[in-house]
């Protein structure tokens, strides 16, 4: 028998299409609608900032008036219908979010007020849902801007319809925590009987991350392997403790990807679409890769090289570093090609040009986010390396199964969850342990000897291509938790 229908409040900073700076949007954008298409009603509840597009948003004529130390706020609702079960509301105040032009801030830094910004996210959200006459029974807040949120519903709306509904905190990225000065404290009107070690306080600052953990009924993490990492001291970002302590509350819940964005037999931002059934296009899409990237196409009667894609934000947790480590000695070796795309840390895009520069019929770089050229290394790359320090769930991987380009990954987080090694039964990728260039450089070349056995490529291609990895699947997981929260 199917769950009965729920009311859930899904809170976050920012929603796809709306809003977004990264995977946290994207979450926000596709599991609300997975949900509403198991039969629950689901309001999303995010700010309207200056850059949030107004067509087909309209006034619900409802307004609120939040008391704060800081003064008064009024907040209009605006709302966007998106499904007969899923409704962006929207929180429109010039002073914090309208008027602003970033969504935590501008020119590199944060905004100096996000504590105030965040905290009338939080409570606005509740309040909103009251005004709307939206009981809700399960509210889910995402990531340190919403962690607020679970402390208000359990203190601030006790005495009202409100205060039935459990709370579902979900860490996207432990390492952003929210850490602001103590003085918030009253800034916000937060009880000091609260700035303790096991509530808000922080190594004498305030943790907005850490009250979500606090304070929510459950805690989820967008991975099994990452749920268990986060308990440690090497990647618990000095909140281990807490989370070890709340750990039967912890549930590591995958995300999904989105399956009709993300297909090879109907990506319109690709030469030549493919199937399982049906591979040949692929061929195709790597031919175009390399006249793209002006890297030379094999000759026949040449050794057979692989092509290596990555398509990744290039900072410290995404272990590019160690790649351009190793890039060498695999081309020096094998000859491997590689197409590499992405941005962020100046020093990385320097050493990624300097590699292009340095062997320019190997390496090709992109510096930059372009969504057409992420589609096509995704399918026309025979490998995809994500040799990340550590990865709550990781994307790219479950876009390169489905593309039929095997992962060579590193055994962290999601990536460990969503991989199998070929040495595990039914293998659909690489995985390695170290962070240490031996350990990549050895994946590299497992890669390169699979690649040489072309019936077993072809094996380790379709299992990976056969993967259920819709967001159906994870919201099923997070209906599943919901229930067993409300006693059902």
């Amino acid at each position: 028998m199917h769950a009965p229908s729920m009311k859930i409040l899904f809170v976050c900073p920012e929603v796809t299409p709306f809003s977004k700076t990264g995977g946290l949007g994207d979450v926000a954008g596709a599991l609300p609608p997975a949900l509403a298409d198991l039969g629950h009603d689901v309001k999303v509840v995010t700010p309207l900032y200056g850059s949030v597009p107004r067509h087909g948003i309209s006034s619900t004529r409802k307004q609120l008036r939040l008391g704060f130390p800081f003064g008064e706020q009024r907040v209009e609702l605006l709302s966007a219908r998106l499904g007969d079960r899923h409704e962006i509301v929207f929180l429109e105040n010039a002073a914090y979010f309208t008027g602003r032009g970033g969504i935590y801030g501008e020119g590199g830094g944060d905004y100096g007020d996000n504590h105030r910004r965040f905290a009338l996210l939080s409570v606005g959200a509740l309040s909103a849902a009251q005004a709307l006459g939206f009981d809700a029974d399960v509210v889910q807040l995402n990531d340190w801007q919403c962690g607020l949120g679970a402390l208000a519903l359990r203190r601030g709306f006790a005495g009202t319809r409100l205060a039935r509904a459990k709370s579902v905190f979900t860490i996207h990225n432990l390492a952003y925590q929210g850490i602001f000065h103590k003085g918030v404290m009253d800034d916000l009107g937060l009880p000091w009987e609260l700035f303790t070690a096991d509530s808000l306080e922080y190594f004498d600052a305030v943790n907005f991350l850490k009250g979500g953990i606090a304070w929510a009924d459950a805690i989820t993490t967008v991975s099994r392997r990452y749920a268990q990492e986060i308990q440690t001291p090497e990647l618990g970002s000095n909140l281990d403790g807490l989370l070890r302590v709340r750990r039967a509350d912890l549930y590591g819940i995958l995300n999904g990807i989105d399956a009709t964005e993300w297909d090879p037999s109907t990506d319109p931002l690709l030469p030549a679409t493919y199937s399982v059934d049906r591979m040949a296009g692929k061929m195709a899409c790597k031919r175009e890769l390399l006249r793209r990237f002006g890297l030379p196409a094999p000759v026949e009667g040449d050794p057979v090289v692989p092509l290596v894609g990555v398509v990744s934000r290039l900072a410290a947790q995404k272990g590019i570093d160690l790649l351009l480590d190793v890039l060498p000695q695999a081309i020096e070796r094998w000859g491997i090609q590689a197409a590499l795309v992405g941005s962020g840390d100046g020093a990385l895009e320097g050493r990624m040009e300097e590699l292009r520069v340095r062997y320019p019929a190997n390496v090709a770089v992109y510096l930059g986010f372009n969504v057409e050229l992420s589609h096509l290394v995704e399918a026309g790359a025979d490998f995809f390396v994500m040799p990340s320090r550590y990865e709550p769930c990781g994307l790219n991987q479950m876009y390169s199964l489905r593309y039929g380009t095997i992962p060579v990954v590193r055994a962290t987080g999601g990536l460990d969850d969503t991989v199998a090694d070929l040495d595990e039964p039914d293998p659909t990728g690489i995985k390695f342990g170290p962070f240490h260039p031996d350990s990549l450089l050895n994946a590299l070349g497992r890669a390169l000897d699979l690649y040489r056995e072309p019936a077993r490529l072809n094996e380790v291609r379709r299992r990976g291509m056969r993967q259920d990895f819709s967001w159906r699947a994870s919201a099923r997981r997070y209906e599943t938790l919901f229930e067993s929260l409300l006693g059902r």
